[in-house]
Protein backbone atom coordinates (compact mmCIF):
# COMPACT_ATOMS: atom_id res chain seq x y z
CA UNK A 1 0.00 0.00 0.00
CA UNK A 2 1.62 3.48 -1.22
CA UNK A 3 1.93 5.92 1.64
CA UNK A 4 -0.53 8.49 -0.10
CA UNK A 5 -3.16 6.85 -0.91
CA UNK A 6 -5.31 5.06 2.56
CA UNK A 7 -8.36 5.55 2.20
CA UNK A 8 -11.60 2.97 3.20
CA UNK A 9 -11.90 0.40 0.16
CA UNK A 10 -10.85 -3.15 0.59
CA UNK A 11 -7.41 -2.64 -0.60
CA UNK A 12 -5.85 0.44 1.66
CA UNK A 13 -8.95 0.50 4.26
CA UNK A 14 -8.66 0.18 7.77
CA UNK A 15 -7.32 -3.25 8.17
CA UNK A 16 -4.82 -2.38 5.98
CA UNK A 17 -3.08 1.03 7.89
CA UNK A 18 -0.66 -0.64 10.11
CA UNK A 19 1.35 -1.95 7.03
CA UNK A 20 2.45 1.60 6.26
CA UNK A 21 1.51 3.33 9.84
CA UNK A 22 2.42 0.76 12.39
CA UNK A 23 1.01 3.31 15.65
CA UNK A 24 -2.37 2.04 13.87
CA UNK A 25 -1.91 -1.24 15.99
CA UNK A 26 -1.20 0.97 19.35
CA UNK A 27 -2.45 0.04 21.91
CA UNK A 28 -4.64 4.01 22.77
CA UNK A 29 -6.53 3.66 19.39
CA UNK A 30 -9.81 4.98 18.69
CA UNK A 31 -12.54 4.79 17.69
CA UNK A 32 -13.93 2.43 20.56
CA UNK A 33 -17.19 0.98 21.17
CA UNK A 34 -18.55 2.14 24.72
CA UNK A 35 -20.49 0.25 27.19
CA UNK A 36 -22.19 1.92 29.47
CA UNK A 37 -21.52 -0.72 32.52
CA UNK A 38 -18.07 -0.48 32.02
CA UNK A 39 -18.00 3.36 32.26
CA UNK A 40 -17.14 5.18 35.26
CA UNK A 41 -18.85 7.71 36.10
CA UNK A 42 -16.42 10.51 37.78
CA UNK A 43 -18.30 13.57 39.35
CA UNK A 44 -15.18 15.31 39.44
CA UNK A 45 -15.58 16.27 36.02
CA UNK A 46 -16.23 19.85 35.11
CA UNK A 47 -18.46 21.06 31.93
CA UNK A 48 -16.78 22.24 29.06
CA UNK A 49 -16.85 24.94 27.51
CA UNK A 50 -16.35 26.40 23.84
CA UNK A 51 -15.94 29.91 22.93
CA UNK A 52 -15.70 30.31 19.11
CA UNK A 53 -15.36 33.58 16.71
CA UNK A 54 -17.66 33.28 13.57
CA UNK A 55 -14.81 34.94 11.98
CA UNK A 56 -12.24 32.36 12.37
CA UNK A 57 -14.86 30.26 9.69
CA UNK A 58 -12.30 30.09 6.09
CA UNK A 59 -13.01 27.56 3.97
CA UNK A 60 -14.74 24.42 3.20
CA UNK A 61 -12.85 21.19 1.33
CA UNK A 62 -13.42 17.98 -0.02
CA UNK A 63 -10.44 15.69 0.34
CA UNK A 64 -11.91 12.69 -1.67
CA UNK A 65 -12.11 11.29 2.15
CA UNK A 66 -14.69 13.70 4.06
CA UNK A 67 -16.33 16.95 4.13
CA UNK A 68 -13.81 19.47 6.26
CA UNK A 69 -14.39 23.14 7.58
CA UNK A 70 -11.01 25.16 8.22
CA UNK A 71 -10.97 27.59 10.88
CA UNK A 72 -8.28 30.03 11.39
CA UNK A 73 -6.16 28.72 14.10
CA UNK A 74 -3.19 31.63 14.48
CA UNK A 75 -4.59 32.79 17.62
CA UNK A 76 -7.10 32.21 20.37
CA UNK A 77 -9.83 32.88 18.90
CA UNK A 78 -12.27 30.15 18.73
CA UNK A 79 -11.23 27.76 21.94
CA UNK A 80 -12.11 25.10 24.25
CA UNK A 81 -11.60 24.41 27.69
CA UNK A 82 -13.03 22.39 30.80
CA UNK A 83 -14.07 19.23 31.20
CA UNK A 84 -11.02 16.89 31.37
CA UNK A 85 -9.01 19.44 29.73
CA UNK A 86 -6.36 21.18 31.65
CA UNK A 87 -5.51 23.98 28.89
CA UNK A 88 -7.58 25.89 26.57
CA UNK A 89 -7.45 24.37 22.91
CA UNK A 90 -7.76 25.87 19.60
CA UNK A 91 -10.43 24.73 16.80
CA UNK A 92 -8.23 24.10 13.52
CA UNK A 93 -11.12 21.94 11.66
CA UNK A 94 -14.27 19.85 12.17
CA UNK A 95 -15.24 17.33 9.77
CA UNK A 96 -17.34 14.36 9.44
CA UNK A 97 -17.51 10.87 9.05
CA UNK A 98 -21.05 8.90 7.56
CA UNK A 99 -22.11 5.83 6.04
CA UNK A 100 -23.83 4.40 3.22
CA UNK A 101 -27.26 4.60 4.67
CA UNK A 102 -29.06 5.71 7.64
CA UNK A 103 -28.50 2.88 10.25
CA UNK A 104 -24.33 3.11 10.46
CA UNK A 105 -21.65 5.48 9.68
CA UNK A 106 -20.52 6.85 13.38
CA UNK A 107 -17.18 5.81 14.57
CA UNK A 108 -18.06 5.54 18.11
CA UNK A 109 -20.84 3.00 18.80
CA UNK A 110 -22.41 3.26 21.96
CA UNK A 111 -24.09 0.09 23.76
CA UNK A 112 -23.72 -1.18 20.30
CA UNK A 113 -25.81 1.55 18.60
CA UNK A 114 -24.34 3.02 15.72
CA UNK A 115 -25.20 6.50 14.54
CA UNK A 116 -25.68 7.71 10.80
CA UNK A 117 -22.64 10.04 10.84
CA UNK A 118 -20.46 11.45 13.41
CA UNK A 119 -18.98 15.15 13.23
CA UNK A 120 -15.43 15.18 14.97
CA UNK A 121 -14.52 19.17 15.92
CA UNK A 122 -10.72 19.51 16.39
CA UNK A 123 -8.99 21.62 18.82
CA UNK A 124 -4.70 21.61 19.21
CA UNK A 125 -3.18 23.10 22.30
CA UNK A 126 -1.04 25.89 21.74
CA UNK A 127 1.58 25.34 24.30
CA UNK A 128 2.78 22.95 21.82
CA UNK A 129 4.32 25.09 19.66
CA UNK A 130 2.22 24.29 16.75
CA UNK A 131 -0.33 21.50 15.34
CA UNK A 132 2.46 19.60 14.10
CA UNK A 133 4.27 19.57 17.41
CA UNK A 134 0.98 19.09 19.32
CA UNK A 135 0.42 16.18 17.49
CA UNK A 136 3.60 14.18 19.20
CA UNK A 137 2.28 15.16 22.72
CA UNK A 138 -0.18 12.86 24.77
CA UNK A 139 -2.44 16.28 25.43
CA UNK A 140 -1.81 17.61 22.09
CA UNK A 141 -5.60 17.92 20.81
CA UNK A 142 -9.09 17.42 22.09
CA UNK A 143 -11.28 16.39 19.70
CA UNK A 144 -15.61 17.21 20.61
CA UNK A 145 -17.75 13.73 18.83
CA UNK A 146 -20.84 14.82 17.98
CA UNK A 147 -23.21 11.67 16.90
CA UNK A 148 -25.99 12.59 13.96
CA UNK A 149 -29.33 10.75 14.02
CA UNK A 150 -32.13 10.56 11.41
CA UNK A 151 -35.00 11.75 12.87
CA UNK A 152 -38.20 13.36 11.26
CA UNK A 153 -37.10 17.05 11.76
CA UNK A 154 -33.86 18.08 9.93
CA UNK A 155 -32.03 20.17 12.44
CA UNK A 156 -30.70 23.72 10.55
CA UNK A 157 -27.74 23.21 12.15
CA UNK A 158 -26.21 21.00 9.46
CA UNK A 159 -28.06 23.20 7.08
CA UNK A 160 -25.17 25.76 6.41
CA UNK A 161 -22.28 23.13 5.63
CA UNK A 162 -24.58 20.84 3.54
CA UNK A 163 -25.83 23.80 1.67
CA UNK A 164 -21.93 24.24 0.35
CA UNK A 165 -21.65 20.70 -0.83
CA UNK A 166 -23.02 21.50 -4.76
CA UNK A 167 -19.67 23.37 -4.85
CA UNK A 168 -16.96 20.72 -3.04
CA UNK A 169 -18.69 17.54 -5.23
CA UNK A 170 -15.35 16.66 -6.44
CA UNK A 171 -12.20 15.47 -4.62
CA UNK A 172 -9.33 18.89 -4.15
CA UNK A 173 -12.55 21.53 -4.58
CA UNK A 174 -12.60 24.17 -1.73
CA UNK A 175 -15.05 26.76 -0.96
CA UNK A 176 -15.06 29.67 0.95
CA UNK A 177 -17.26 29.39 4.10
CA UNK A 178 -17.31 32.26 6.15
CA UNK A 179 -18.87 33.72 9.19
CA UNK A 180 -20.00 30.45 10.52
CA UNK A 181 -20.68 29.73 14.62
CA UNK A 182 -19.75 26.08 15.04
CA UNK A 183 -21.22 25.81 18.14
CA UNK A 184 -24.86 25.95 17.00
CA UNK A 185 -23.81 22.03 16.25
CA UNK A 186 -23.78 21.36 20.00
CA UNK A 187 -26.48 19.62 21.94
CA UNK A 188 -28.94 20.34 24.55
CA UNK A 189 -27.06 18.77 26.95
CA UNK A 190 -23.28 19.00 27.69
CA UNK A 191 -23.34 15.65 28.96
CA UNK A 192 -20.22 13.45 27.43
CA UNK A 193 -17.50 10.74 27.84
CA UNK A 194 -14.17 11.26 27.79
CA UNK A 195 -11.24 8.96 27.13
CA UNK A 196 -7.38 9.17 25.89
CA UNK A 197 -7.23 7.92 22.36
CA UNK A 198 -5.94 9.02 18.93
CA UNK A 199 -6.69 10.40 15.08
CA UNK A 200 -9.15 7.46 13.50
CA UNK A 201 -7.46 8.34 10.36
CA UNK A 202 -3.78 7.61 9.20
CA UNK A 203 -0.81 8.17 10.73
CA UNK A 204 -3.31 7.40 13.68
CA UNK A 205 -1.20 10.02 16.46
CA UNK A 206 -2.03 8.75 19.92
CA UNK A 207 -2.56 12.52 21.01
CA UNK A 208 -6.04 13.08 21.44
CA UNK A 209 -8.56 13.54 24.60
CA UNK A 210 -11.54 13.01 23.16
CA UNK A 211 -15.04 14.64 24.80
CA UNK A 212 -18.22 12.33 23.09
CA UNK A 213 -20.93 14.03 23.59
CA UNK A 214 -23.78 11.84 24.93
CA UNK A 215 -26.48 13.63 23.18
CA UNK A 216 -26.94 13.59 18.79
CA UNK A 217 -28.40 16.30 17.35
CA UNK A 218 -30.70 15.09 14.71
CA UNK A 219 -30.36 15.56 10.86
CA UNK A 220 -33.03 14.25 7.83
CA UNK A 221 -32.72 11.41 5.65
CA UNK A 222 -32.32 14.21 2.99
CA UNK A 223 -29.65 15.43 4.85
CA UNK A 224 -27.57 12.99 4.94
CA UNK A 225 -28.31 11.85 1.42
CA UNK A 226 -26.38 15.22 0.25
CA UNK A 227 -23.63 14.15 2.35
CA UNK A 228 -23.77 10.87 0.28
CA UNK A 229 -23.60 12.65 -3.16
CA UNK A 230 -19.81 14.04 -2.85
CA UNK A 231 -17.54 12.26 -4.84
CA UNK A 232 -13.84 10.40 -3.88
CA UNK A 233 -12.75 11.07 -7.08
CA UNK A 234 -11.29 14.29 -9.68
CA UNK A 235 -13.74 15.85 -11.51
CA UNK A 236 -11.85 13.75 -14.00
CA UNK A 237 -12.33 10.44 -13.64
CA UNK A 238 -15.99 8.27 -12.60
CA UNK A 239 -17.78 9.49 -9.94
CA UNK A 240 -17.47 6.87 -7.06
CA UNK A 241 -19.66 8.61 -4.27
CA UNK A 242 -17.73 8.99 -0.21
CA UNK A 243 -19.67 6.91 1.73
CA UNK A 244 -18.34 4.63 4.50
CA UNK A 245 -15.52 7.28 5.67
CA UNK A 246 -15.48 5.21 9.37
CA UNK A 247 -12.85 3.01 11.00
CA UNK A 248 -14.18 0.71 13.06
CA UNK A 249 -13.61 0.49 16.90
CA UNK A 250 -10.87 -0.63 17.88
CA UNK A 251 -9.62 -2.43 21.23
CA UNK A 252 -9.32 -0.80 24.44
CA UNK A 253 -6.78 -1.97 25.80
CA UNK A 254 -7.19 -1.68 29.33
CA UNK A 255 -8.82 2.05 28.93
CA UNK A 256 -11.27 3.31 31.12
CA UNK A 257 -13.86 5.40 29.77
CA UNK A 258 -15.40 7.79 32.26
CA UNK A 259 -18.48 9.95 32.21
CA UNK A 260 -19.66 13.22 33.54
CA UNK A 261 -22.79 11.53 34.32
CA UNK A 262 -25.02 9.06 35.97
Amino acid sequence: MAQSVWGYDSDNGPERWHENYPLAKGDKQSPVEINSKDVQHDSSLPSWHASYDPGAAKTILNNGRTCRVVFDDTFDRSVLRGGPLTDAYRLRQLHLHWGSSDDHGSEHVIDGVKYAAELHMVHWNPKHGNFAGALKQPDGVAVVGIFLKVGKTPKPEMKRILEEIDNIKTKGKEAPFQHFDPSILFPKSRDYWTYHGSFTTPPCEECITWILLREPIEVSSDQMAKLRSLSKNDENEPTSPLVDNWRPPQPLKGRIVRASFK
